[in-house]
């Protein structure tokens, strides 16, 4: 049987350990409870009943899905490489795929938007049209989400044991059959968590996606846009609900990676 966690003793040492996480806690509550008290319910509800939130709400679900999806097909294998693969340069290469975690949001957007006016970009845009375009929202959204994901991978690959996977090859399975029949089930957990915290990056993206998609109503305006639209009126009222709808949206996501037995 697993030993029973310790009992803190209070000391100096642990009781000053409390009272900055209690503290930092206490600041949290605080900040999101003063801003869900702003207003009454009923008025926050009618807030997000209007025409073009309503549908910044849906294009925002339906975006971050697909690129939750879509950083979910690419983390999945390049976690598998970082994770057990052994190749000259694999240090520059993990420090390269957080550039994205690193960068300011809004050079982000701005790198995107220059690269699709290069003729390569151009080639593209004709095919499909991303600058200003909900195809934007999914690329701006799938380019930060999808760092998070495979960063959420390498370690769920790295606390896999790799002897299942030895093993299924030395029955006759290649090494592609032993990952998908072997080692990806053993990572659903962790493929859920992956896909749960892109899901929720790309719910609070605004820098890249102002830049790059707009935030034209009706069009390109997902919640974190709807946010900024709201305040630049001086409709504080609708910018509190969106923020609290969005608060709420993270908090399932959140407890949703916990019970699934995932770490954020």
């Amino acid at each position: 049987m697993p030993a029973a966690p310790k009992t803190l003793r209070l000391s100096p040492f642990w009781i000053g350990l409390s009272l900055v996480t209690g503290f930092y806690l206490l600041f949290i509550v605080g900040m999101l409870g003063t801003t869900a008290s702003y207003s009454s319910p009923d008025r926050l509800l009618h807030a997000l009943d209007s025409r073009e939130i309503r549908y910044a709400i849906m294009l925002s679900l339906a975006t971050c899905t697909v690129s939750a999806l879509l950083s979910l097909l690419v983390s999945v294998p390049v976690g598998y490489l970082l994770s057990r693969g052994r190749f000259p340069g694999k240090a520059a290469l993990d420090a390269a795929l957080d550039i994205p975690i690193v960068l300011p949001p809004m050079v982000v957007g701005l790198c995107l938007l220059i690269l699709f006016q290069t003729p390569f970009g151009q080639i593209v845009e004709r095919a499909v049209p991303f600058t200003y375009t909900v195809y934007g929202v999914v690329l701006a959204q799938f380019i930060i989400g999808v760092a998070f994901a495979i960063r959420t991978m390498h370690g769920t690959f790295d606390h896999l044991s790799s002897r299942p996977e030895d093993v299924a090859m030395t029955l006759g399975c290649s090494r592609g059959q032993a990952v998908w029949l072997v080692t990806l089930p053993a990572a659903r957990r962790g493929m859920f968590a992956a896909a749960s915290i892109a899901w929720a990056r790309s719910l609070g993206e605004f820098g890249p996606i102002l830049v790059f998609a707009g935030a034209t109503r009706m069009k390109t305006e997902v919640l974190p846009t709807s946010v900024w639209l709201e305040l630049s009126v001086g409709n504080l009222e609708a910018a509190v609900a969106v923020s609290m709808l969005m608060v709420g949206l993270a908090m399932v996501v959140l407890i949703g990676v916990r019970l699934a037995g995932e770490r954020v």
